[in-house]
């Protein structure tokens, strides 16, 4: 598939589009742009969603602590989008109850008082209403819950989903279109003519050739990298972002037992925690700490793992332990801002910008609105470049393997698809068996990541075509050989290649793992 996508790239003619960046925004550029008729091309410099895209919270929400600084059309718009999301992805987008608990008389009507607000601007597309619940029943929710002077709490709905997986189902649905999306292809120059940016430079890593492709816009849609893609074009130009690193930990099941959710309201430093169910784990997040710089690989600070874990345990019977971290990860969040201050306070919209050489940059915003922030960069991006005015279609375009029939099982994230990879695990000895024993996963869908996903490498497959690293890192070290060996197998690699991958994948692992204390 990836051999098909170099042969179109290296066609020739002069692309509408070309976007830079394959995490949430550039994905959903390059769909909203396809889906509008114009050829588009698309980017990555690593794997799809390989930064912040596949490090969130996994929560598809309006933000509940951005309502209570008054930032009600942020908030509006994030829960009309979610609502979307959840119609165009059903295979992916669920929803989740959450429990908000209260010590204190007052705290329940505060609370209250919020989350019906979070209703009724969620209006008919919301998740269902909130609803005050007594102790007795906030501990049946959430067993593990602290009991001491509990009074009650507010349980209300939102929306959870797999952030890679749904990047995955955005590349798929491109590729249904017509585009033409490359992984471990970074940017490394602008093409000019007569001053204006009408095109890009890429290394593609796996052959180590150069390609140069044309377009009438080129959209930049770097994420926490957008400011390295602007000074590109011009290496003096200041910075747009500031980086806020977003830690978590994944805990074993049983910090959490019951299918509610928890949200810890309040912590030290202002912020809200979340304890959540996620694919047979805990999801404990997140933290809001500033960074210098920019990093493919960010980690938790033990700090920040301490924090976690401190604050959890305010909440439950029994504080969750060092030993019961079953894997760790961070992302950084692009955020619109420059001087001091904490970045807990900066907005979290989005903002489109025309360079003086024509390149669009889109940045900021989250997950939950992609899909406004890719409309707006398309609008941009067809005035800048002179295309055919043509509105977004994405509002009502449903995502690859969304189905009106719901898919249940292991295989329920490929939606539609999943007879298809059902077939393909079938189809040879051993590759409908357990890729490990503790993890969720078969051996035949490294297969398919290679095949349908543009998968390359074995942390691709392990990171984000699934969640085995995520859900437990020491479990994907053991797995790693035989994920190599299957993808050396799909790619046409020899045994140096898989040895090295495997070496490259226990380095990384090694950083997702919590040692003690």
């Amino acid at each position: 598939m990836r051999s098909r996508m170099i042969e179109a790239a290296r066609g020739g003619e002069r692309w509408d589009v070309v976007v830079v960046g394959g995490g949430a925004t550039g994905l959903g550029t390059a769909v909203d742009a396809a889906a509008r008729g114009y050829r588009t091309l698309l980017v990555e410099a690593r794997d799809f969603a390989q930064g912040t895209s596949s490090r969130s919270t996994k929560l598809v929400h309006g933000g509940v602590r951005y309502l209570a600084r008054g930032q009600v059309g942020l908030v509006h718009e994030a829960l009309r989008e979610r609502g979307l999301l959840r119609a165009n992805a059903p295979h992916l987008v669920r929803s989740r109850e959450f429990l908000v608990p209260s010590y204190r008389r007052f705290e329940l009507l505060k609370y209250g008082i919020g989350l019906k607000a979070y209703d009724l601007l969620a209006g008919d597309r919301g998740f269902g209403a909130s609803r005050r619940v007594g102790a007795g029943e906030a501990t049946g929710l959430v067993p593990t819950l602290k009991g001491d002077g509990l009074l009650g709490g507010i349980a209300y709905r939102d929306g959870q989903f797999d952030d890679a997986r749904l990047a995955i189902a955005l590349l798929r649905t491109f590729v249904d279109l017509g585009g033409i999306a490359l992984n471990r292809a970074p940017v490394v120059g602008v093409v000019r003519e007569g001053g204006r940016v009408v095109g890009v430079e890429a290394i593609d890593e796996e052959s180590g050739g150069l390609l140069r492709v044309e377009a009438r816009v080129v959209v930049n849609a770097g994420g926490v990298f957008a400011d390295e893609v602007r000074r590109l074009e011009d290496p003096g130009t200041p910075s747009l972002i500031r980086a806020s690193r977003g830690s978590h930990l994944v805990l074993d099941r049983s910090v959490l037992p019951g299918e509610a959710a928890l949200m810890v309201p309040k912590t030290d430093d202002g912020r809200v925690l979340f304890l959540i169910p996620w694919l047979g784990r805990v999801l404990l997040g997140t933290t809001d700490v500033a960074v210098e710089g920019t990093q493919v690989e960010p980690r938790p600070s033990a700090e920040e793992v301490a924090y976690l874990l401190d604050h959890a345990g305010r909440y439950l019977a029994r504080a969750p332990r060092r030993d019961e971290v079953r894997s760790t990860f961070a992302g950084l969040r692009p955020l619109l801002g420059r001087g001091g201050g904490p970045t807990s306070r900066l907005s979290r919209e989005h903002a489109v910008m025309t360079s003086g050489g024509g390149m669009v940059t889109i940045t900021g915003g989250k997950w939950t609105t992609y899909r406004v922030m890719a409309a707006d960069a398309v609008d941009r991006a067809a005035t800048v470049g002179g295309l055919p005015k043509r509105p977004s279609t994405t509002e009502t375009l449903r995502l690859r393997g969304a189905s009106d029939a719901p898919v249940g099982g292991p295989l329920s994230g490929y939606g539609a698809d999943a007879p298809e990879v059902e077939a393909l695990l079938r189809s040879r000895p051993g590759w409908d068996g357990p890729l490990h024993p503790d993890l969720p996963y078969r051996v035949g869908e490294v297969a398919w990541a290679a095949r349908f996903e543009l998968a390359c490498r074995v942390e691709d497959v392990l990171a984000r075509r699934t969640r085995a690293l995520l859900l437990d890192a020491k479990a994907t070290v053991e797995a790693a050989p035989r994920v190599a060996e299957i993808l050396a197998g799909e790619l046409g690699r020899d045994d140096a290649w898989r040895r090295e991958e495997v070496r490259r994948f226990e380095a990384l692992a090694e950083a997702y793992l919590v040692g003690p204390s």
